[in-house]
């Protein structure tokens, strides 16, 4: 982060300083170097992004919506890595602001959670983060795990993980390297379903698409804001146990890092974000191309966060 010129510091302090006098309200200003008023350590925010296209575009949302608040410092920074990374940055404050799932983000600092709904998991969410981090309103906009498979198979009767289950012991499974770890205990546990093979592909992206369409996999892992589950008709199946955890969009944030305006500013855009809503932008953005800086401009601009 590029320290601020010292001599805009001292006139913007002389500045804050001088009014505070006059209106006999030092103690309510606070230090402009500080955070509060300002929402920064040095009144600049610095939003972050995962390695996931969606992540960039939350992003993005979120840094519109901040400059409509008025704040005249907002960078979004290109993707920076998973989980742990934006954690650390967070921590460090090198980062303000980012994008997260509220379930994936709990089982984070609390791999012993048995929460699985929105709100079980909303509710435990505050008391497992570290200090120097906060969570915002949580948005009804969701994007969970979700086992999905051709048409074919879904025309046989399988709609639900229950009604896979009797045949998972000949079927091939395809997701992410670490599902096996995370979810092969459980979902035998709850569903008695073994893969005949788990197959490493990738996180839901075009190599888990490919597989699936040409039959190498016959289940995969995507997610439920994906357009690439109903751009090639595949079926997603009902969770009917609850074995994936509720994932809200969430905004993890530097603690104190946002002043009041600045934080229901974002809370307006997390209550205006709906799932539907949510793929759509996706569309926007990994099937048709476009900047997610103007996704986000024409989202917020529908939403009133313009």
């Amino acid at each position: 982060m590029t320290a601020t010129p010292s001599h805009g510091v001292s006139r913007r302090w002389r500045h804050i300083v001088s009014l505070c006098a006059v209106l006999a309200l030092a103690a309510a200003c606070g230090n402009p170097l500080r955070g509060g008023a300002e929402g920064g350590d040095d009144g600049r925010i610095v939003i972050g992004a995962s390695d996931v296209g969606e992540s960039l575009l939350l992003a993005e949302i979120y840094a519109g919506a901040l400059r409509g608040a008025g704040a005249d410092d907002v960078t979004v920074r290109p993707p920076v890595g998973g989980r742990e990374v934006l954690v650390q940055a967070l921590r460090d404050r090198s980062l303000t602001l980012a994008p997260d799932y509220s379930g994936n983000l709990l089982r984070h600092f609390d791999q012993d959670t048995s929460a699985t709904t929105s709100a079980e998991v909303y509710r435990e969410l505050p008391g497992a983060l570290p200090e120097g981090l906060e969570v915002l309103d949580q948005s009804p906009a969701e994007n969970t795990d979700m086992l999905v498979v051709r048409g074919d198979l879904a025309a046989q009767g399988v709609r639900t993980i229950s009604d896979l289950a009797p045949r998972c012991d000949r079927l091939v499974f395809g997701g992410p390297g670490q599902w096996g770890e995370r979810w092969r205990a459980e979902i035998r546990e709850l569903y008695g379903c073994e893969f005949k093979e788990i197959r490493t592909t990738d996180t839901g992206g075009p190599v888990t698409v490919e597989a699936l369409r040409s039959g190498e996999v016959q289940v995969a892992n995507m997610f439920s804001t994906s357009a690439s589950v109903y751009s090639n008709g595949f079926v997603p199946l009902d969770d009917d146990r609850d074995m994936f955890p509720a994932q809200n969009i969430v905004p993890l944030a530097a603690e104190g890092a946002l002043s009041a305006r600045e934080r229901a500013a974002l809370d307006r855009v997390s209550a205006a974000l709906t799932t539907e809503k949510l793929t759509d932008l996706n569309v926007e953005f990994s099937e048709r191309k476009r900047n997610p800086a103007d996704i986000a401009d024409e989202f917020l601009a529908q939403a009133g966060g313009r």
